[in-house]
């Protein structure tokens, strides 16, 4: 039988963790500029971390992969901000760090959907949570720490899309604006907008099957209904990222996905035409509940995530690339019977710093050269039994041809100097 990967899942195979790599490497120092610490929370939680009372909420509701082993229900990850959340409540990091907490993420997600480019039913996501201190101020710097990894991925064809939901009065006012503009085209709208219309009727304007009903257009607007409050909180956001120079274009039906967000919500979308609908880049907002749902004080938070499959594709799109960084810096050809002897020079050179790879097979010495040549090696050590009686090798070097007999005490020292001279 031919096993395969599930649907929806796929291997990262040695030619191609590199550029992996090099986007992680990327994303951490940026990170680290920001003070951020990361914190690595488990790959399934208590159900109830993510399916919290009453959420509407696509994941929640249709994407979950829920177990229950005995009288317990578990579930694989499907974002990362409540497992922060629930650990900074648990070891009750409110009292022990210095507010805002900082916080980091990097993993595997999970969700049940439709495979397709950019979107895997186990996907890997980069994301942020600042908890602790609410400001307009932490909300810009979010979005330029976020903007600040897309740029270092050589990517430029983005754009912000940001709106305010606005306070919980605010929200209660337009909910109950909503549910009396909808009620009369409940008949019409798909079961899903049924199903908000009861549970959060601002998911209702993320409806991808009624984005087109003649119902969205004129519904009724956020911002008529923000209280004083909410605007000014919203107009600090746009002054902090003028200040910065960040672009960005108020989006009133920008509602996201999730139903903790409160106040400013965002999106970075792609700009290039072939993006379709996997156009999103990351994403995230302000949350002013969740710390206390949790078990926590009542404080706020902030974050975003970013799916780094979509983040790769697309910088791939603009041009990035990583040379092949597995070449060997030294490649060991043994004649003869040495022994144990190549393996223990081989540890040498590993220990003062050079890649090194060591022929471990019966081969014949132009076999043993084609692997050298493959390894990328820019040195060749050749240890017969002749040399190693004399405590010597021969070293060839591939630049200049130049092959030198040396002393196996000076190996390390010699093909250093003879590096520097090349």
């Amino acid at each position: 039988m031919n096993y395969q990967t599930p649907r929806g899942t796929y291997d990262i195979l040695p030619d191609e963790i590199g550029a992996w790599q090099e986007m992680e490497n990327r994303i951490r120092k940026i990170t680290a500029g920001y003070r951020f610490r990361e914190i690595r929370t488990p790959y399934f939680e208590d159900t109830r971390v993510f399916a919290r009372e009453n959420d509407s909420s696509d994941m929640v509701n249709k994407e979950m992969y829920t177990f229950t082993p005995g009288s317990d229900s578990y579930t694989l990850r499907p974002e990362g901000t409540a497992g922060v959340i629930r650990a900074f409540d648990q070891h009750k990091l409110y009292g022990s760090m210095e507010l805002p907490a900082k916080f980091y993420y990097m993993g595997p997600m999970f969700r049940h959907e439709r495979p397709q480019k950019g979107r895997q039913r186990q996907f890997t996501q980069f994301g942020v949570e600042t908890i602790g201190v609410k400001s307009p101020l932490i909300d810009a710097e979010t979005i330029a720490l976020g903007i600040d990894i897309v740029r270092a991925m050589g990517i430029s064809s983005v754009k912000v899309l940001i709106n305010t939901l606005g306070d919980d009065e605010s929200r209660t006012a337009y909910r109950n604006a909503l549910k009396e503009y909808f009620a009369p085209h409940l008949d019409t709208l798909c079961a899903d907008c049924s199903r908000r219309y009861v549970q959060n009727p601002l998911r209702i304007l993320d409806c991808k099957v009624d984005h087109d009903h003649p119902a969205m257009k004129d519904a009724p607007r956020l911002s008529d209904y923000l209280n004083e409050e909410s605007s000014a909180y919203f107009r600090q956001v746009l002054d902090a990222l003028d200040a910065m120079g960040i672009e960005y274009e108020i989006d009133d039906r920008l509602v996201r996905g999730l139903d903790y967000y409160t106040h400013t919500v965002f999106e970075v979308q792609s700009t290039r035409p072939d993006s379709g609908a996997q156009a999103t880049v990351f994403a995230g907002g302000r949350y002013d509940h969740l710390v206390e749902y949790f078990g926590g004080p009542q404080m706020s938070g902030m974050g975003f995530a970013i799916g780094l499959e979509r983040l790769l594709n697309l910088a791939v799109e603009e041009g990035f690339s990583v040379p092949d960084t597995n070449n060997a810096d030294i490649y060991i050809i043994s004649l003869g019977n040495t022994g144990s002897a190549p393996l223990k020079i081989a540890e040498d050179l590993r220990h003062q710093g050079f890649v090194t790879e060591v022929n471990l097979t019966t081969r014949s010495l132009k076999a043993q050269f084609k692997s050298a040549d493959r390894s990328g090696a820019p040195f060749t050590v050749i240890l017969g039994e002749e040399e190693l009686a004399k405590g010597e090798a021969n070293v060839k070097c591939a630049k200049d041809k130049v092959q030198k007999t040396v002393s196996l005490e000076k190996l390390a020292e010699t093909i250093r100097e003879w590096e520097k001279n090349n």
